[in-house]
């Protein structure tokens, strides 16, 4: 039963990855035709076209942007996949760990991972007095697991072993690839959006400007489009955080518990995590999904539960204590 738990957990996440490739360029597309079709309708004056002048034009421009819009997502992925972990670490603050700095570390991993038949992954460290670890990586050569200095410092082997296990569950279910996928796919669409937000606020005084000459409909027109454009580009960015099963933590916590035979360790692990697992150099919420207890939802007080990355973590320690 344990078996097929895990099969169906990682052939999901392939076609979640899957899925997630080929809508990125999709998505792409059509936010190009639909600024293409928008422009060519508000400046041509024809708030309701009565032809297909504005149809034809925005076909037109579209196919030759299209192009340079999909070459645009290859050097993106390309870029993304040989320097995701590098991305990670600097948003992170992580630093290789070195065997002679902790051998402890190193033995834990090693036996885990001896034990379950993995792949031993590098082992990151953060420098920082929180509690806190996370996976990452797209390949085996990539495939990293991120402690920081406090959960080293401030866990017992048990528990630390238990949290270790745990992150090479995620590795093992192909969690990883999909969060990651997810950060770089979310990751353009929120740097556009920053972008275009900052276009409408240094734009108003151009349009303000323009209006005073008595021609500022057309840069009116391209300032509600970049408002509708940033609007879409930041509502697919929480989609794709949202659309990421909370149940893959449920599903690390259990691989935990299967690997260690000890599901109670990992769950006293937890509850020292919670009091203490905000990371300082993680600022983005998508990177800040990865950690088995998300640093920026547990500083903020109002967060809606409803569209948190991970389940609650008293849930999670409750149904451990009951195995």
């Amino acid at each position: 039963m344990k078996y097929i738990g895990i099969q169906t957990q990682q052939r999901r996440n392939n076609i979640r990855s899957l899925a997630m490739l080929f809508l990125f360029p999709c998505v792409l597309l059509l936010l190009t035709w639909i600024f293409f079709y928008i422009l060519n309708t508000y400046l041509a004056g024809q708030k309701y076209p009565t032809d297909s002048s504005s149809m034809e034009e925005a076909s037109y421009m579209f196919l030759h942007a299209a192009p340079w819009v999909i070459g645009v997502t290859v050097v993106w992925f390309l870029v993304a996949y040989f320097a995701n972990t590098a991305i990670i670490n600097a948003s992170t603050g992580a630093q290789p760990l070195e065997r002679r700095e902790n051998k402890r570390v190193y033995n834990l991993v090693e036996n885990l991972c001896i034990a379950s038949g993995m792949e031993i992954p590098k082992i990151n460290i953060i420098e920082d007095s929180s509690l806190n670890a996370f996976a990452s990586g797209l390949n085996k050569k990539d495939f990293t697991v991120t402690l920081s200095r406090g959960i080293i410092d401030k866990l017992n082997d048990e528990e630390l072993e238990a949290v270790i296990a745990h992150e090479l569950t995620h590795i093992r279910n192909n969690d990883v690839k999909v969060l990651v996928i997810s950060i770089v796919f979310v990751g353009i669409f929120s740097f556009l959006s920053q972008i275009l937000i900052r276009s409408l606020f240094s734009g108003g005084i151009r349009v303000r400007s323009s209006n005073e000459k008595g021609g500022g409909g057309g840069a009116i027109a391209v300032v509600l489009l970049l408002l509708v454009l940033a609007a879409i580009g930041y509502g697919i960015t929480l989609l794709m955080r949202f659309s990421i099963s909370r149940q893959r933590e449920y599903m690390a916590d259990a691989g935990s518990a299967e690997m260690t035979k000890n599901p109670l360790a990992l769950a006293s692990a937890l509850r020292k995590v919670s009091q203490d697992s905000r990371i300082e150099a993680v600022s983005q919420h998508d990177v800040a999904q990865l950690f088995i207890d998300n640093p920026l939802e547990k500083a903020s007080s109002s967060f809606n539960s409803l569209f948190a990355t991970h389940p609650p973590i008293e849930k999670r320690i409750a149904i451990l204590e009951q195995m």
